[in-house]
């Protein structure tokens, strides 16, 4: 995409060059494996952190770039220059889903245990809040979290489920959400090992979609973490999830607005070359017409995403807007793709078409990340 927008700098350009430059050479030769395998491998993932893309917001003394919400959208809409939404959904998860729980809410010491080892790829993480019985209803969660005292000092024990996390079989480091009080928002955040006795993966899942991400249920039998892992203020969480899903709301927006685009970039190409009836696809108005306004849409929708960003940076309170920015990504990338995929015909529905692979793995950006009927309850609470 061409810098066609305002809020766009040369500078933001580089980062959406290298980016494509690292998907181009790292990426899309090797994802249809990655999808078979259920991850993408621990050494992509490293190197991205060692070229400086997993810390772009954080602060510069733990390895990051102190960067706006600007960039950090721009970094997210490059990535999806690539058709493997399962990668794509693997570092947003660690970026800017997981990780600002740390940056948010961490102290000096727990930055200083984690967050460099974070930015350098060296732990990848994952967040811990959706349960079987609470998606996007979080002040549903039943997981618990009590405070006890030992004879190592006071510890918090999490008892719980979690479902449907991604990165949960392969991440190093969680964040996790248990309730600490009676009331329905008192719950509060705390920061979870890998390894740590009583905390298990369930399962792994599988899914319609996203293949080449790992998703699990997380099992908590009686963790016991120090009382230092509580992250943040006790009995805050609720508003700390509330805070981080701003950030995670704009980037899956961003995820949607790049499926959409490569979609009809991907359509465009096949219409203009897929004779049919005496001629090719695009000489039928229907399709014509269809893609243009599909492409008007799109458009709108990814200035609307821009402009979210930008009230970020100017100390906004956006739960409105951004709640309308997802509702309507999340509606608008099923509707190109499907209609995308449609005018492939057959060869839509093949395994091993990029466009097959976009319908199957944009159907979740209208669920996850909260569904669109939650969010629409958002923006009209809000009038």
């Amino acid at each position: 995409m061409p810098n066609d927008s305002i809020y766009v700098t040369p500078e933001h350009e580089l980062l959406r060059d290298q980016i494509g430059r690292f998907i181009a050479k790292e990426v899309e030769p090797h994802g249809a494996a990655w999808e078979e395998a259920g991850c993408v491998p621990r050494d992509v993932l490293r190197r991205m952190g060692e070229a400086g893309l997993f810390g772009l917001m954080y602060e510069e003394q733990y390895g990051g770039a102190s960067s706006d919400a600007l960039t950090n959208l721009v970094f997210a809409e490059a990535l999806s220059q690539s058709t493997f939404a399962g990668f794509i959904i693997t570092v947003l998860v660690h970026t800017d889903m997981a990780s600002p729980h740390l940056h948010h809410a961490g102290n000096a010491a727990q930055k200083g245990k984690y967050l460099s080892r974070v930015v350098s790829g060296e732990l990848i993480t994952a967040v811990g809040i959706t349960e079987p019985g609470a998606g996007s209803d979080v002040s549903g969660i039943r997981t618990t979290a009590r405070r006890e005292k030992s004879g190592d000092g006071d510890e918090w024990v999490i008892n719980g489920t979690k479902m449907f996390i991604t990165n949960g079989v392969h991440a190093d480091l969680y964040f996790v959400a248990a309730k600490t009080g009676p009331g329905k928002r008192d719950m509060s955040m705390f920061i979870v090992d890998k390894g740590t006795p009583g905390f298990s993966v369930g399962r792994a899942l599988k899914k319609s979609g996203w293949l080449s991400s790992d998703t699990a249920e997380l099992i908590f039998e009686n963790v016991r973490i120090p009382a230092g892992n509580l992250l943040g203020e006790e009995g805050k969480g609720f508003y700390s999830v509330m805070k981080n899903f701003q950030t995670e709301r704009i980037a899956l927006g961003a995820m949607a607005v790049g499926h959409c685009q490569q979609a009809l970039r991907l359509t465009l190409d096949y219409v203009r070359q897929r004779q049919a009836f005496g001629g090719p696809l695009w000489d039928q108005q229907t399709i014509r017409q269809r893609l243009s306004m599909l492409d008007a849409k799109t458009r709108a929708a990814r200035q609307f995403m821009y402009h979210c960003a930008w009230r970020v940076t100017q100390g906004h309170d956006i739960v409105q807007d951004v709640s309308m920015l997802k509702a309507l990504t999340g509606e608008l990338v099923n509707e190109v793709v499907q209609t995308c995929q449609q005018f492939h015909g057959g060869m839509g529905y093949m395994r091993e078409t990029p466009i097959e692979r976009l319908w199957r793995d944009a159907r979740v950006l209208a669920i996850g990340g909260g569904a669109t009927e939650v969010m629409l309850e958002e923006v009209a609470k809000r009038y």
